[in-house]
This record gives C-alpha cells, sequence and structure tokens, in this order.
C-alpha cells in the first residue's frame, strides 16, 4: 500500500506540474550564456510589436534566465546603402546601417543579434540584379561584423509587402527573391535564419480567399503596403518563437492566447510593452543616427532607471 501511495503522490506531482502551464518548461530556447538580445532593422523593427511579443513570451515562460530585449530599429533604414530619389520627399535619403552598427554594438554589447532587413533595399523598384547585390554585400558586412564582436546573429526574412495596397505592383516577387537569398545562406553558408516572410504571405493569401479587401494592416501607415498591424506583428514574433523552437505557439492564433496559461497576463504585457517603448528610444539615442524626426529618448541612465521600476512592478505580478 505505501509503494502505492508513494505512485500516487509522484503522478499527482507530474500532473500538477504540468497543470501549471508554460511556466514549468524545461529549459529557454537561448542558451545560458545568452543575456542581451539585439533586434536591428527598420520601421517595422522600431514599430516593436514583435518584438515586444517575444520578450513577453520569453521573459513569462523563463523568467529565471533574465533576458534584455532591445531594440534598435531605425525607421526608413537599409543595409544596401541604397536610397531612392526624392526619398521623404527629398527632406533625407533612407539612414544606412554602416553609419551607425559599430556604435550600436559597442553600446549594446550583445550576445545575440537578430537583423530583420529587405523591405528598403529594394527600394520599391522593379528587380534589379545591382540593387540585390548591394543587398547581399550589406548583409555579408553586417555578419562579419556581428560575429566579430564574439556574438550570434539570425536573420529574419522580409516581411511581406502587399502589392494591393501599397500600389507598387510587383514589389511583393522582388522580396520574395530577398527572402530565397536568405533562406539559401541556411546551407551556403551554415547562418541562422528563420523565415517570417512567407509565413505571412500563406496568412494573406489565405485570407484574401475567403475576403478580397483583406489585409493584416491595422494603422494609419498600413495602407502604404508595408507596415503591418497587430495581427501581422505577431505573425512575425510566431515564426520567430516557433523557429527557436517553442512549439507551444504552434496554434495560437495571437498573443493573447499565447500568454493565455500565465497569470496577469494583461497587465504583463502591458508593463513590457511600455518598457520596451522607454528603453528602446533611450538606446536610439545614445547609440546616435542620422535620421530627421525621431522621438529624443531618455539619457540611458535614467530610461534604465525608469525600466528598473517596470521591472519591479512586472517582478510583483509573477507567480
Amino acid at each position: 500500500m505505501a509503494t502505492i501511495r508513494r505512485l500516487i503522490v509522484a503522478v499527482s506531482l507530474i500532473f500538477l506540474t504540468s497543470q501549471s502551464g508554460s511556466l514549468c518548461y524545461a529549459q529557454s530556447p537561448f542558451p545560458a550564456n545568452v543575456h542581451r538580445v539585439v533586434f536591428l532593422g527598420n520601421s517595422i523593427t522600431y514599430a516593436g510589436a514583435y518584438v515586444t511579443d517575444i520578450d513577453a513570451y520569453i521573459s513569462t515562460h523563463y523568467p529565471k534566465q533574465g533576458l534584455e530585449f532591445i531594440n534598435v530599429g531605425l525607421p526608413s533604414e537599409t543595409v544596401s546603402g541604397l536610397s531612392e530619389d526624392g526619398h521623404a520627399d527629398g527632406k533625407f535619403p533612407r539612414p544606412d546601417l554602416h553609419e551607425r552598427l559599430a556604435r550600436v554594438l559597442a553600446l549594446t554589447k550583445p550576445d545575440l543579434v537578430f537583423a530583420c532587413y529587405g523591405m528598403n533595399d529594394g527600394i520599391y523598384l522593379p528587380f534589379d540584379q545591382s540593387r540585390f547585390q548591394k543587398f547581399k554585400e550589406g548583409i555579408n558586412w553586417l555578419h562579419n561584423e556581428v560575429i566579430k564582436t564574439g556574438a550570434r546573429i539570425i536573420y529574419l526574412t522580409p516581411p511581406i509587402y502587399d502589392d494591393l495596397k501599397g500600389g507598387q505592383t510587383g514589389y511583393a516577387a522582388v522580396l520574395d527573391r530577398y527572402s530565397d537569398w536568405l533562406m539559401d545562406q541556411k546551407t551556403a553558408q551554415k547562418w541562422d535564419v528563420i523565415d517570417i516572410h512567407y509565413p505571412m504571405k500563406q496568412f494573406l493569401e489565405a485570407h484574401r480567399k475567403v475576403d478580397s479587401a483583406f489585409s493584416i494592416a491595422g494603422f494609419a501607415l498600413a495602407e502604404d503596403g508595408v507596415h503591418p498591424g497587430e495581427v501581422g506583428h505577431w505573425i512575425m514574433a510566431k515564426s520567430v518563437l516557433l523557429g527557436l523552437g517553442e512549439k507551444a505557439v504552434a496554434n495560437a492564433p495571437d498573443m493573447k492566447s499565447a500568454m493565455a496559461q500565465i497569470p496577469n497576463s494583461t497587465q504583463l504585457l502591458k508593463l513590457i510593452a511600455e518598457r520596451q517603448n522607454v528603453m528602446k528610444d533611450a538606446w536610439l539615442t545614445a547609440s546616435g543616427h542620422q535620421r530627421p524626426g525621431m522621438k529624443t529618448g531618455l539619457p540611458l541612465a535614467e530610461a534604465k532607471a525608469k525600466a528598473a521600476e517596470i521591472d519591479a512592478q512586472i517582478r510583483a505580478l509573477m507567480p
């Protein structure tokens, strides 16, 4: 009888552990030596909803690792160094990552970098081999610069361009080619690449079959065909999480569902978004850039103090 009782207790403990949800996942998808994770990209990365979603999911499911997710996306930026004539009504050329990368890496000291480029690098024009070559050269340069610091880099294929909403018919196919090349580097150069492009494309095409006017856009700029809304950012975040091995999000239609097992998830997501918003402008301002019209962030020390206050509120809500 004693043996049976011990077996019942053991099974009960296993059941309770499994029912406590994602907080009991055995291991983070990030190695133990990864503490700072930096996101590079353009306006979609700066908008940051997908970065916030990844931060919220990982930080609440694996709180003991203490990861810091740093968003240094810069609107309009390219990795190719190209800029179209009359960009921003002629007010300024597109920012070039070459100008600021060294400062960003020196300031943030990342262990891991996610890089999401390509959307702006085709300059919203038909496919051109010389522009494509500039993109490839820029990505190879970025790879070498990050690897030299000892950090790891993971590339994200560019988000989709919506020809119907944006009006630049054919540019979606340009980004298909840019995405295909990046995916090919997984084999050709043994790079780490996660595809967000085709999951977004498949989602859009499936919904367009039901509703020809459907869009994954969700805010004012979205009608340019470039900037995804909440749904699009979730597909991006979900694709990254799946690429990291987080299979639990496979059937989650949105961030709310992905966080369903986390107590106080609504409040936590709001606080993590607030922390991201405070820090991204502070990091951008501290590292410097040449794009006009950007919000001036708090001095980095002040922003970190504010983030620490938010962290305390987050910890108080965690089980």
